[in-house]
């Protein structure tokens, strides 16, 4: 979670031609002036304070992942001095009790976006500031960190191409990790170095067996990622369209397909059902955004697609497959407001989830509001149930939460 607050102000100059009428009125306006701006100012320090209060600490989760004895969740708080957002990886017992809690405290501000368990190690992937000047600039490079189940770093790498740069998603292979993500220019620098998305393949130790990019260095970005049938798929974002590549197993291209589906969102999950992909986003229909499950072949060959319908703008940010065969999304509704082409535009907002058949017919979608903010980020199986993590605000804070569904998508316990 990430939060920017900015102040701009204008001044106007203005050309007087003084007289004896305007002389005269100088004294009256000098103590109209004086009040005026003693007022104003009584306004921008209750304003900066009251931001500043309001934005002050957050605990989210971004990512979960479970093997037969624990769960794992990993994203960022800024419960610390200096109020960093300090990425973070928590561990819990079958029954959910929390084993560890770790902060990453190298550098500044960092968080993280994916995670895996590798037998019973811990791959966390995010991004962090690591120097003081990048710090400054609000730059951050792309970070891989391995922990034990005793909460130790096994081993931490970072990597950067360009400017700004974060890994989103991870997978496990035999032979090491498979890990997405970005490498772009910052704001309006241009360039011809190569960026933009990226897909690296980590040995088992951190070491950087091939890296590629692929796309634009200024927007590129790849979300997600899987393996199937011997070749890996990633989704993102290319040049405003969403974008679903193929690659072989040593990274080399094998097919694409851009889709227009008129947000900034990009693809941002995909799973595999039977022979076919699914996919997640947000499509523009008219004036809103419209949740959106798009099917394709092995071959990248666009086949069908499914939207939410809505009075609200919605997204699907994460998909899974449950034991049954079913497709579960979980995704964003804005409430009040227009999000437009940014989540976090939208002042008021919910969790969905919806479930599908592999045919994309629709079988239930509720939405979840009961606090004043509600975001969904990630969703597993757990023992014939659905478990969703997330965040919520509560009276100007942010908390982590769990979420328990039934299969026929009623909540059956919230846990913070």
């Amino acid at each position: 979670m990430e939060k920017t607050l900015f102040f701009c102000y204008n001044e106007h100059e203005r050309g007087l031609i003084m007289n004896d009428k305007i002389l005269k009125r100088l004294k009256f306006l000098e103590i109209f002036l004086f009040f005026l701006i003693f007022i104003e100012v009584i306004h921008v320090c209750y304003s900066l304070f009251f931001n500043m209060e309001k934005d002050l600490y957050f605990d989210g989760v971004n990512a979960i992942d479970k093997n037969s004895n624990y769960y794992v969740t990993v994203g960022s708080n800024n419960s610390n001095v200096n109020h960093y957002e300090k990425a973070k990886v928590s561990a819990y017992d079958s029954k959910r009790n929390k084993k560890f809690e770790k902060l990453y405290n190298v550098g500044y501000n960092s968080a993280f976006f994916g995670v895996a368990f590798d037998d019973d190690d811990i791959i966390a992937v995010g991004n962090y500031e690591k120097t003081a000047d990048e710090h400054s600039n609000l730059q951050r490079r792309a970070l891989i960190v391995k922990y034990n189940m005793s909460g130790e770093i096994i081993f931490q790498k970072d990597f950067q191409i360009l400017d700004n740069s974060k890994f989103t998603s991870i997978y496990i292979v035999d032979d090491g990790y498979l890990v997405t993500g970005q490498s772009v220019y910052q704001n309006t620098k241009i360039g011809n170095k190569k960026g933009g998305a990226v897909l690296l393949k980590y040995d088992k130790d951190g070491n950087i067996l091939w890296s590629k990019t692929y796309g634009d260095n200024k927007f590129g970005c790849f979300n997600d990622l899987l393996v199937s049938e011997g070749f890996i798929y990633t989704v993102g974002i290319n040049k405003g369209n969403s974008v679903i590549c193929k690659f072989d197993m040593e990274g080399n291209l094998c097919g694409y397909d851009d889709y227009n589906s008129g947000t900034d969102f990009g693809f941002n999950s995909i799973v595999v059902l039977n022979d076919k992909l699914y996919v997640s986003s947000s499509k523009r229909n008219g004036s809103r955004n419209f949740a959106v499950i798009v099917m394709y072949d092995f071959d990248c060959n666009y086949i069908n697609e499914v939207l939410f319908n809505s009075k609200n703008d919605t997204c699907y940010n994460r998909l899974m497959i449950d034991s049954h065969g079913y497709i579960v999304a979980i995704g964003t509704v804005s409430v009040k407001g227009d999000f437009s082409n940014k989540m976090m535009d939208g002042f008021h907002y919910g969790g969905i989830i919806g479930k599908y058949k592999a045919n994309l017919e629709k079988v239930s979608v509720v939405t979840y509001e009961y606090n004043q903010n509600d975001l969904f980020t990630d969703i597993i199986n757990n023992n014939g149930e659905y478990l969703v993590v997330g965040y919520s605000l509560y009276n100007d804070v942010y908390l982590s939460k769990f979420i328990r569904y039934s299969e026929a998508l009623k909540v059956l316990d919230v846990e913070s």
